[in-house]
């Protein structure tokens, strides 16, 4: 009689930082003897869990429909469901047939103790200085992800990620290191920092600066990513250390939301307009190549035709490379949920549409200023064509041919052409 081991397999929904939990829990299942195999592998699975979202509608709709299509896919699986929407809509997913074992999001760590059992009788505690006692594990990508912050204390309002993730907290950095190093000696050759809001990363007197210059100081042939990074004084330091170290991507994520001051202030952020704007040409003029990436919100209630073409007009005054564009979307529990002067779906949707456009107009002319340019890409695929796809440092999707290339490895490439948001040399 032949025996197999017990396989997990996992559905992530969202942001990095949850590829960055997934990752732990694989770890932590393959420590105990459980092969990680994707989740639309033939023959059974043991365990499949959906690492759901919710920051948007959208999001948690889809946590759903993946957990009940798992459910039918693999009826014989154990579900665990875990995550943002699992927090902020316990009693439904406690209720929800599919699912045998609700996971909380502080409780990750104890993932075996659930599987197992007994179940614990209480959540972990949330400590200011925490440890994940593993090392993610990605079996399926070139690119990892350490996870060295959680939580928020911001509470904007709009917004469900504090009540969904609890309070500022900060991952040891002797367990940062470590895991760094560990994913080196695996092959990643691209680890992406990322939690909530990097920016706030706190133990002792070490910040995020600091950390991201431990880390480089590391020998080996890598680069190093951030993942989103609020508007924060911490940012400033990143610029230099940008600056003057190649193996820190020319990258960054910051989330505006709004270009007008009165509809800031309304989500609560704290920054204005003209702050936003003096980091990021700061950090324009002082890294070239530079990827600034962004967020922005339309539809917030109170947001007048006025106050979104003021909007436009700022998002267009800064050389983003790209906007991540999102119609407002009442969470529950959220003070912006109870705000009055809404506005109806149609109108939604032709500013979503005209800040698409916009977004469409930076992209071009970001990807416009590298042609003529060596980057560094890190090579993903080779196809059997010859053509090589990767990653730039200043993330930009390169498509070349070259002999002898490999995934997993760096390759310089001559940029020659555009092709739609694809740059070829």
């Amino acid at each position: 009689m032949s025996s197999r081991n017990k396989t997990a397999a996992a559905v992530t929904v969202g942001c990095r930082l949850n590829q960055a939990d997934t990752a732990l829990i694989f770890g932590r299942l393959k420590d105990a003897g459980y092969e990680i195999v994707e989740p639309d592998t033939d023959g059974p699975i043991d365990v499949i869990i959906i690492n759901s979202c919710a920051v948007t509608a959208s999001a948690s709709q889809k946590s759903r429909q993946y957990v009940r299509a798992c459910r039918r896919n693999h009826p014989e699986a154990k579900i665990i469901v875990t995550g943002c929407d699992s927090e902020v809509e316990k009693e439904f997913w406690k209720n929800e047939k599919s699912v045998d074992i609700y996971l909380p999001n502080p409780d990750k760590t104890r993932i075996l103790d659930y599987i197992n059992g007994p179940l614990p009788r209480q959540e972990a505690a949330m400590e200011k200085i925490f440890l994940e006692n593993t090392t993610g594990f990605y079996p399926f990508r070139n690119r990892a992800f350490i996870k060295i912050q959680e939580g928020c204390d911001a509470y904007c309002t709009y917004c469900i990620v504090p009540y969904a993730r609890g309070p500022e907290r900060s991952r040891e950095h002797k367990e940062i290191i470590c895991e760094f190093r560990k994913l080196l000696e695996h092959g990643h050759k691209e680890i992406v920092l990322t939690g909530v809001n990097i920016s706030t990363y706190r133990d002792g007197k070490l910040g995020l600066g600091e950390i991201v210059s431990e880390l480089l100081a590391i020998e080996g042939d890598f680069r190093i990513r951030l993942s989103s990074t609020e508007p924060h004084i911490e940012n400033r330091k990143l610029i230099g250390i940008m600056k003057n170290n190649p193996k820190l991507c020319r990258f960054l994520h910051l989330p505006l939301q709004h270009g007008a001051n009165e509809i800031l202030k309304l989500m609560g952020r704290k920054y204005t307009a003209e702050e936003f704007a003096d980091f990021a040409n700061e950090a324009i003029s002082s890294v070239p190549g530079i990827h600034l990436g962004t967020d922005v919100i339309c539809g917030f209630p109170g947001e007048t035709e006025q106050f979104f073409e003021k909007s436009c007009r700022f998002i267009e005054s800064i050389p983003f490379a790209n906007l991540h564009v999102f119609s407002f979307s009442p969470r529950k529990g959220t003070p912006a949920a109870d705000f009055d002067d809404k506005l109806k779906p149609a109108e939604m949707k032709v500013r979503h549409q005209k800040l698409e456009a916009l977004e469409d107009m930076l992209a071009s002319r970001f990807l416009d200023s590298q042609i003529g340019i060596t980057l560094k890409i890190l090579i993903e695929k080779v196809r059997k064509n010859g053509e090589s796809e990767g990653w730039s440092d200043n993330y930009i999707r390169v498509i070349s041919h070259m002999e002898n290339a490999k995934p997993g490895s760096f390759a310089n490439v001559l940029i020659k052409e555009k092709s739609g948001k694809i740059l070829k040399g």
